[in-house]
């Protein structure tokens, strides 16, 4: 299927690893023009070697900006930057298991800066340049958390939630337009430090991995119906459509890609 991606710019916002890695080779390799911000310029430099080494000749697609979208001066930076986009992909979030009595005023205040406010952010910097030139993708990753909010990660859910709020509302200004707004809700999904969080909740953080996820997903995500972790290419794949003239008719969705672990239509 061709995606009709070619010319396309997409900036992806925690793109060097995991998901985001996933989503930005995806796109460079439908011929999207793909552009990756980050803090680090080994972690940056690592994500192109990555592409490339996934499909050969696709990084020349591919443009790495040293600037931070967690906050105001990164923001800034990338609009200096990169002026328009046609695709923003909110990717960018940080998460961890933490009992609610010990999560503190600044870990609310951390969680809602780099998970909300970045890409509250950029959608406002780039949303108008798309309903001029009548057409673009604004894509927020969500989570399953922002549905079904984990007890030991509701500063994290409460994110995930914010961003669909933000999510609808904003499709709501692109009516009669060719801009969608969309989320999409992976499930527990392969990523960097993946293994760190699911031994931090095991009964034996030493016992093989496999029977730690497995542990994980029947006490923590009993609900899940495929009862394993995704891999960010299955994301990736959703994510890309959805970035895609193709989605045409998908607008204001929150499009979930959980493993069936939401049990209830959202």
């Amino acid at each position: 299927m061709d995606l009709q991606l070619d010319g396309k710019t997409a900036l992806v916002t925690g793109g060097t690893a995991g998901i985001g890695l996933a989503i930005s080779a995806r796109l460079a390799a439908e011929g999207a023009q793909v552009v990756i911000p980050g803090r680090s310029r080994e972690k940056l430099d690592a994500a192109v070697a990555h592409i490339e080494r996934a499909h050969p000749g696709v990084s020349k697609r591919v443009r790495t900006v040293q600037a931070n979208p967690a906050n105001a001066e990164g923001a800034a930076l990338l609009a200096r930057e990169l002026p328009d986009v046609d695709i923003l992909v909110n990717n960018l979030g940080i998460y961890e298991s933490k009992p609610f009595t010990d999560i503190s005023d600044e870990d609310w205040r951390k969680y809602f800066e780099v998970n909300v406010l970045s890409g509250a952010r950029l959608s406002r910097q780039y949303l108008p340049g798309m309903l001029k030139r009548n057409w673009g993708r604004i894509i927020f990753i969500a989570s399953d958390s922002g549905l079904v909010i984990p007890p030991d990660m509701i500063h994290y859910g409460m994110t995930k939630t914010a961003q669909l709020s933000i999510s609808r509302g904003l499709a709501a200004t692109t009516k009669g337009t060719r801009v969608t707004v969309n989320a999409v809700l992976p499930g527990t999904t392969r990523s960097e430090g993946i293994e760190d969080f699911f031994k931090s909740v095991a009964k034996d953080p030493n016992a093989p991995m496999a029977e730690i996820e497995a542990e994980f997903f029947r006490n923590e995500r009993p609900t899940s119906l495929i009862q394993r972790v995704i891999e960010a290419e299955e994301i990736a794949s959703l994510v890309a459509f959805v970035a895609s003239p193709l989605s045409s008719a998908t607008n204001g969705a929150a499009l979930r890609a959980d493993g069936g672990i939401v049990p209830t239509i959202a």
